[in-house]
């Protein structure tokens, strides 16, 4: 069966209680349910995984870097953190970054993903919805 594996970064553990105009009201196991379900739709197993520590990201990387596809929200690491985007060089399979908010339209220090460049392909801005369009996206790639 193939896998997708879902990593979630710093602070979205927190989802539901983080500012409802830039995350919405899902919390992080709402959220899990909905992408959980949508990979199963297309005959996916899914694999998700939160952390506040950026070297656990980082070890998660290294762990499923052979995984069918990923999704990953690294959080406020996305702006800043060569370490995950370097571990990022090092996943063979096709990469969704995905963020709830619009981090383009956000605080000047949100515009910038570092981990962009290494990635597939971005989806922002569109909330919960995001994370499924990725996964549709990321089946279309693997069924090439």
């Amino acid at each position: 069966m193939t896998t997708l594996v879902v990593l979630h970064g710093a602070n979205l553990d927190m989802l539901g209680e983080r500012p409802a105009v830039h995350y919405g009201t899902v919390t992080l196991g709402e959220l899990e349910t909905a992408i959980t379900t949508e990979a199963a739709a297309v005959g996916w197993e899914c694999i998700c995984l939160q952390t506040n520590h950026e070297g656990t990201f980082i070890e998660w990387l290294h762990e499923h870097r052979k995984a069918d596809a990923m999704i990953v929200n690294p959080g406020a690491w996305t702006h800043y953190s060569y370490a995950i985007r370097d571990a990022l060089e090092l996943v063979s399979c096709p990469v969704a970054e995905v963020h709830l908010s619009d981090i383009a339209a956000r605080e000047e220090w949100r515009r910038h993903s570092v981990v962009s460049p290494v990635v597939s392909f971005t989806v922002a801005g569109k909330g919960p919805q995001g994370y499924l369009e990725a996964v549709h996206r990321l089946h279309d790639m693997a069924a090439g």
